[in-house]
């Protein structure tokens, strides 16, 4: 009998690579998986547990994946794992009993193994599946993609950085490099797949080859990536300023296939506080960088996402933040409120933000990006871009794309209305922008306007 299976998986690009390799398993072990999950006997919920909000999405999906179980009787078994069940395991335990069985990040490969042993009501202990943090064994060139237009490929897990303020190094371990040989390999079945725009990830792409190497590996990685048939275009995410260095920049400028977009998480524009946070940068420091990228790349687009609220956050603290950010001008910008994490040196820092300013700060964070993103955007009204298609929009009249300006889910997206042909997920077609918001921009495919 083929049991049937269903794979949620929450949080970031990251944990769906990990999602979309544990279904593969699953499958090459003779399981159905099925998107659906009332048609499915168990549910894997692979969860993120990286601050406070997404620890909340994890329990809210799980307890209403419980509350579908109790209803009826062919869903059997949910399976979490990822992030909450790496940091969390005896408060799963004790606190969700509708949940069978947990993987930590270091057992995705076992998933199979896990749900075998729930089906046949094998004696298990959980504690088999926990162990360590973070592992590359689960990884494989052919993987289940669940992206259409693009496709994720992960160059490394974990991080060594230790900021203050992250639990990532307790919940995916150090920084472990994949082999060069291994992520060509996986981008050569990718573009045979005919996902031409692969976007590179890791907590810090930029430290990519350090551990496995000796030294950084990201701009060869590039290079060679690039002569690979197939592939169209290469986006570079989560790179740290340090490790900008001036042969990345120069491979990113000249490879025709690498976009011409780099997501630099800065955290913040105050020294005191970035010294406080452990990162290894200076408001001077980001300046020059980001100076250099736009001296050498004139066309670059770049976001960025700050942090909010972190212990010792004073008032002119704050406004330096504010007074940077108007001078580094990215195109895209996230903005968090500090989350206290178990674990991380920042949770026995004092004093506290206050909740209620520290919201005041996120909005008016927020506020400048929007003027900022506004002025970048009006700027872009009646230039003619290429835009690779997403989906398509509820209404069935436009479609959703990205231009190389735009990463998936983070970034604006472009409203392409093309009334002379139906346009397929995936396809690239040149559109002239007509109008924006701060976070959206609509234009018609090249035919229907005049150049």
């Amino acid at each position: 009998m083929q049991h049937t299976i269903s794979m949620i998986s929450l949080g970031c690009s990251k944990n769906l690579v990990d999602a979309e390799c544990m279904t593969a398993i699953l499958k090459n072990d003779g399981y159905t998986m099925v998107d659906d999950i009332t048609k499915a006997e168990a549910v894997v919920i692979n969860t993120c547990g990286f601050i406070e909000s997404a620890k909340k999405e994890a329990i809210d999906t799980i307890l209403e994946v419980a509350s579908l179980k109790k209803k009826r009787s062919k869903l059997k078994y949910i399976v979490v794992t990822g992030c909450l069940s790496q940091r969390y395991p005896e408060d799963i335990r004790k606190s969700l009993p509708e949940v069978d069985a947990v993987l930590g990040t270091s057992h995705y490969q076992d998933i199979s193994e896990v749900v075998g042993k729930l089906f046949r009501k094998d004696q298990m202990d959980w504690n088999d599946y926990i162990g360590r943090a973070g592992s590359l064994s689960h990884m494989m060139a052919e993987r289940e993609i669940s992206t259409r237009a693009y496709a994720w490929l992960k160059i490394a897990e974990g991080c060594s950085n230790g900021c203050a303020f992250c639990a990532i190094p307790e919940i995916r371990g150090k920084y472990i490099s994949r082999p060069m040989e291994e992520i060509l390999e996986e981008a050569k079945v990718l573009a045979g797949k005919g996902l031409g725009e692969i976007i590179l990830a890791a907590q810090d792409t930029t430290g990519y080859g350090r551990d496995l190497y000796g030294e950084r590996k990201l701009a060869e990685l590039l290079h060679k990536l690039g002569k690979i048939k197939g592939i169209r275009s290469i986006r570079i995410m989560y790179a740290y300023i340090d490790g900008i260095t001036d042969e990345l920049i120069h491979e990113i400028a000249t490879n025709p296939k690498v976009l011409h977009y780099l997501d630099i998480p800065v955290q913040h524009g105050d020294d005191e506080i970035l010294k406080k946070m452990r990162r290894r940068d200076t408001a001077s420091s980001i300046t020059k960088t980001i100076e250099k990228l736009r001296k050498k790349i004139s066309d670059i687009t770049i976001r960025s996402t700050v942090m909010v609220g972190f212990p010792g956050e004073k008032k002119e603290n704050f406004e330096n933040l504010l007074k940077m950010l108007k001078i580094w001008r990215f195109q895209c910008l996230g903005c968090f409120i500090y989350s206290p994490e178990e674990g991380t040196l920042g949770y026995k820092m004092h004093p506290r933000v206050r909740k209620d300013v520290s919201e005041r700060r996120y909005n008016r964070v927020m506020e400048l990006q929007q003027e900022i993103s506004l002025s970048y955007n009006e700027a872009r009204v009646g230039t003619i871009v290429e835009v690779t298609i997403d989906s398509i929009a509820e209404d069935g009249i436009f479609y959703m794309g990205r231009s190389y300006s735009e990463a998936p889910e983070v970034d604006p997206v472009i409203y392409v209305a093309s009334t002379t042909r139906p346009l397929e997920i995936g396809d690239v077609v040149r559109v002239k922008i007509m109008e924006c918001t701060p976070y959206e921009l609509t234009g018609v495919t090249l035919d229907e306007s005049a150049e």
